[in-house]
């Protein structure tokens, strides 16, 4: 009889987590708390019929530079649109910056900023890989590529300290950089917004630049959902689990396995959690929060500058001083009056997310843990602010605060949808300072979290990692060719 392996939650890391033990032998179970598979890779009606809304995460820029979900075949399994621009960041007076996964043509439009936007991200991008295999696991080791973390690190000190002022001359390049910084959540400057950031902005001049899954993002789900189900896993939706000593996962003495993609906190239900662990997981820290708007439109925002309605993505919030202020503010709990917005329009690229001439945009602002701030008017305001006539455009609304966001995942504490709050002390612990994070003292029992290395970002890594650990651990250590040959 096979070992049997158990996975609490069915978001992409949980999922991976799943595949690779399917792929090794074990009797996989995947258990979900919500009515349908995917976590963080969810899409859905929110709005109004026939709009397709994605309610977590949208476009995915290290999806294809994962080494899981390479060895995975993701690229070939789901259709991926590359779009030319990368993201943008419009500034008023109807001026913008635009990525372009044409590095030539971004500098070029950066003027007099594009030798020095081309210093900071050419070394990382060209070297993408190298960057990959270090920020794709824990950091507590020798790297492979030391030359590569060498520059990670020193231009991360250039934009992540107040040297970042003396980077760029012009606004454009600034506020440029601010959006993509911006995604860590975090004060700003700090080193964890700039290797957050930094991390994207090597994504951005790539091949695949910053892609997305035509169709949503619920497609990655359902494409390693397929491959469990074809390896003999289940999936069970509608199974919240409050208590981890209540499920049903057989012998973890005797060689069963139990991972869990969840906050680590569901581990302190278990009375046999050493008390030296449970304290780090008591002060594990989780970051500020998300609070959501998904809009439906009759037709697409009318943004002042053409090149911005060229980008799916789009930072909003104006020049760097203006985003910096935005996120400090959060960071010391407060919801800006000017936030920060970090938007999608996938129906520019993607027209089966809408009716026929119609289009959806999904926005974010940052806000304090747990706030029950309803972000529909501050987030339409700064829409409109760089899209005059957009609130004539929309038709409904669905909005998220960070309390809802909490009760839709329970993982995520207080909102917070990183996993934790994302700086450089946590990159190291997470949770807890170990070569083996993953591993908890309960045998048999692994976190397969965001919570975990390589943190947040939909990569499956931390599923993977987690994975691969637990098999290492049983005596049968695998690789990603093992479980994947031919790839």
């Amino acid at each position: 009889m096979a070992q049997r392996a158990t996975i609490v939650g069915s978001g992409p890391n949980g999922l991976a987590a799943a595949v690779a033990l399917a792929r090794a032998g074990f009797a996989v179970r995947v258990v979900e708390a919500a009515s349908t598979i995917g976590g963080g890779v969810r899409t859905a009606a929110l709005t109004l019929p026939g709009f397709h809304h994605d309610v977590c995460s949208a476009v995915h820029p290290a999806a294809l530079s994962s080494p899981f979900f390479r060895a995975f075949g993701l690229r070939d399994r789901i259709d991926w649109v590359r779009p030319d621009a990368s993201y943008a960041q419009p500034l008023d007076g109807g001026r913008a910056a635009i990525a372009w996964r044409d590095l030539d043509r971004t500098a070029a439009g950066l003027g007099r900023d594009g030798r020095a936007w081309r210093a900071v991200v050419e070394p990382l991008g060209t070297h993408l890989d190298d960057l990959v295999d270090f920020t794709g696991n824990q950091l507590l080791r020798w790297p492979r590529h030391p030359l590569t973390v060498l520059r990670f690190g020193m231009r991360a000190l250039q934009v992540g300290t107040p040297l970042t002022g003396i980077t760029f001359r012009t606004p454009e390049a600034a506020a440029l950089l601010s959006g993509v910084l911006a995604h860590a959540n975090t004060r700003m400057p700090s080193l964890g917004a700039a290797a957050s950031g930094l991390f994207l902005a090597a994504h951005a001049h790539t091949a695949d630049g910053w892609s997305f899954p035509r169709g949503g993002a619920q497609t990655i789900a359902d494409a390693l959902a397929a491959d469990l189900r074809a390896h003999g896993g289940e999936i069970e939706t509608g199974v919240r689990v409050h208590d981890i000593t209540t499920l049903d996962v057989g012998d973890l003495a005797g060689g069963d396995l139990l991972l869990l993609d969840t906050s680590p906190r569901l581990l302190l239900t278990h009375p046999g959690l050493p008390a030296d662990y449970a304290r780090a997981v008591r002060t594990y820290r989780y970051g500020a929060a998300a609070a959501k708007v998904d809009f439906a439109l009759d037709g697409p925002v009318p943004w002042e500058h053409p090149d911005v309605a060229a980008s799916p993505t789009v930072h909003l919030g104006g020049t760097a001083a203006e985003v910096a202020e935005s996120e400090n503010a959060v960071a010391a709990g407060r919801v800006s009056s000017a936030p920060y917005v970090l938007a999608v329009q996938p129906t520019i690229l993607d027209p089966s997310r809408a009716p026929a001439g119609s289009h959806i945009l999904w926005a974010y602002m940052h806000v304090p843990a747990g706030s029950r701030f309803d972000p529909t008017e501050a987030i339409t305001a700064q829409v409109e602010r760089f899209a005059p006539g957009f609130r004539r455009r929309i038709r409904a609304v669905h909005a998220t605060t960070a309390v809802d966001q909490e009760a839709y995942n329970p993982s995520d504490i207080g909102g917070d949808i990183l996993g934790g709050a994302f700086s450089v002390t946590q990159a190291i612990r997470r949770p807890i300072v170990s070569t083996t994070p993953w591993r908890t003292p309960l045998r048999g029992i692994y976190l397969a979290s965001a919570a975990t290395p390589p943190g947040p970002g939909v990569t499956g890594m931390p599923g993977w990692l987690a994975a691969r650990q637990a098999l290492h651990d049983a005596g049968s250590p695998v690789e990603l060719a093992d479980l994947f040959p031919g790839r």
